[in-house]
């Protein structure tokens, strides 16, 4: 007979890895190449001992003079707290005792749950790589009724669960589903009741403003990262090209020359969005054949002079990214795991409801080692 027991022991022991495993390796192609680590986890808090520039004890001299001066290697510390990351499956009693007598009817409830869970924790992670840690999804530029026009529709989904802040940065509107969009018009409808003057007004992840993983948004951004000034710290700031154009091999070699040049890093990974990679693909073939690459988690990549490059559907538009993937560490507390009960138990009663809820979690925080060991190039025109 299936109860909540015998669900609680087939979650521990069957879909934890197979959910740990798909999150790590084949959610997105970016995520695969980032090593996950759970090392300089300090509490609640990675903090990570980097270091630059080089060693000053180096120099050249009389055969009877004196040595070079100790000069010693130069560190700073990146600290930055680690994230909440929450995954939450419900299923209701009815269906539980429905297939209580039926084992292939409990399995197939709890693999169309787990298949959910997944598909949705890969979308709102894959989001988060490309994203500032603010949790942003989108800004509104006008509102008729319950539809609101926006910037950019690329980080909603129908079924989103979101949050709106006014201009102040405060929460006005909290909790309100996605319902439908209009990619072409980048129009986005949400539940509730219509939201007044909403020009300027910004769209959240439900509860997570300013809680979300450190990602690209945040690397290639302004201010201080991991505690780190950037202003007077060119080691920490990374090769930005804007107003690319046309894009060209010459433009993609010339970005690579240099952060080898300026930094020592050796650029191994490029994601850009999908026009540009239509632009790379007509520029590479049109005078020879376009090869192709198979990567980690099983992932099918354009190939630029032996680099895979990958096109993703959260990267900005006109935009690419050209990363050393060695420079990036995923530090995590734990890799995925059940939140679980005093007693041990991970599906649990809602409150006043017939439903139960397991709640899968994780708590990291992605670094990058060398800011200026990574490129991008923006607005480059699309096909």
């Amino acid at each position: 007979m299936i109860t909540t027991e015998t669900a609680d022991s087939v979650l521990k022991s069957y879909y934890l890895s197979a959910v740990a495993d798909q999150l790590d390796k084949s959610a997105n192609p970016l995520l695969a190449q980032i090593k996950k680590t759970t090392s300089d986890v300090w509490g609640k808090d990675v903090r990570k001992a980097v270091r630059f520039g080089v060693n000053g004890g180096v120099g050249a001299g009389s055969e009877t003079g004196n040595l070079p001066g100790a000069g010693g290697n130069r560190y700073a510390q990146f600290v930055a707290p680690l994230k909440n990351l929450y995954g939450v499956i419900e299923i209701s009693d009815k269906a539980v005792r429905a297939s209580e007598n039926a084992e292939g009817a409990f399995v197939n409830l709890l693999n169309d749950e787990m298949d959910g869970l997944i598909k949705s924790s890969s979308y709102n992670f894959g989001r988060m790589l490309f994203g500032d840690g603010t949790g942003l999804l989108a800004t509104i530029s006008s509102g008729s009724g319950n539809v609101y026009t926006v910037d950019s529709v690329r980080n909603l989904a129908e079924g989103m669960i979101v949050d709106v802040a006014n201009t102040g940065g405060l929460v006005s509107a909290s909790a309100r589903t996605v319902t439908a969009i209009d990619r072409e018009k980048k129009t986005v409808t949400l539940s509730g009741a219509d939201i007044s003057t909403p020009a300027n007004f910004k769209i959240y992840m439900q509860k997570s403003k300013d809680l979300e993983i450190t990602g690209l948004g945040a690397i290639f951004g302004t201010g201080d990262l991991y505690g780190v000034s950037r202003e007077g710290n060119s080691w920490m700031q990374p090769v930005k090209k804007t107003e690319v154009g046309a894009l060209t091999e010459s433009v993609i070699q010339k970005a690579i020359d240099e952060v080898e040049e300026c930094s020592g890093s050796k650029i191994n990974f490029i994601v850009c969005s999908w026009g540009v990679r239509r632009a790379l693909f007509e520029v590479l073939s049109a005078y020879r054949t376009t090869d192709m690459m198979t990567l980690d988690g099983g992932f099918t990549a354009l190939s630029f002079n032996g680099i895979p490059v990958v096109a993703d559907r959260f990267c900005p538009e006109g935009t690419m990214y050209l990363l050393n993937t060695d420079d990036f560490a995923l530090h995590q507390l734990c890799d995925w795991q059940w939140l679980e009960s005093e007693g041990g138990k991970i599906l649990k009663q809602t409150a006043g409801k017939p439903v139960y809820t397991a709640t899968l979690v994780k708590y990291a925080e992605l670094l990058c080692y060398r800011p200026a060991g990574q490129a991008m190039l923006s607005d480059i025109e699309e096909k």
